[in-house]
């Protein structure tokens, strides 16, 4: 499926995005954009704020049921702080996935999603090198953890799509 006619604008969209995501941990807009040079440290990849909030990105896998590929939510997720050390020590480093997962809380909030998203719990497992880690949620009836074991459909990609190109 390439392009599809979008239920909130009306407009044809060229292309389903296959993967979505969040820029910044969702504590990152509670912080005054006059104090955010100051109090966070943000990279594409990882995320300090006040020195005491410590962020990954990570993957979302939903498998699409009968698509060879899987939908991607890119999420934010909290670390403890040796937790985010230890994966900055492990970064540039073969065989980085060899360690055991991390725990931490999805602080990415996802649209589409009731109950939101925000403070599930999650597992993060470190990839091999040039993979973002992947993150899979506590197995709970949370909608976002259901549709990460049992898959979704094209037409849920779209719903997924609608809600966060206009949400």
């Amino acid at each position: 499926m390439t392009g599809f006619l979008c239920a909130t604008c009306g407009q044809t969209h060229d292309s389903i995005p296959m993967c979505l995501g969040a820029p910044v941990p969702e504590l990152w807009h509670s912080i005054p954009e006059g104090e955010r040079a100051d109090r966070v440290h943000l990279s594409s990849d990882q995320c300090v704020i006040d020195g005491r909030h410590f962020f990954i990105l990570g993957r979302i896998l939903l498998p699409v049921i009968g698509g060879e590929d899987s939908f991607v939510w890119l999420a934010w997720v909290s670390l403890s702080e040796a937790n985010f050390v230890r994966s900055g020590e492990l970064w540039e480093s073969e065989g980085r996935e060899a360690e055991p997962p991390y725990f931490g809380w999805l602080q990415s909030a996802l649209p589409g999603y009731t109950p939101g998203t925000l403070s599930l719990k999650t597992n993060v497992q470190t990839m091999p090198l040039g993979q973002r880690p992947l993150i899979t949620l506590e197995p709970t009836d949370h909608p976002l953890a259901v549709e990460q074991r049992e898959g979704i459909t094209m037409a849920r990609v779209q719903q997924i799509a609608e809600a966060a190109l206009h949400g």
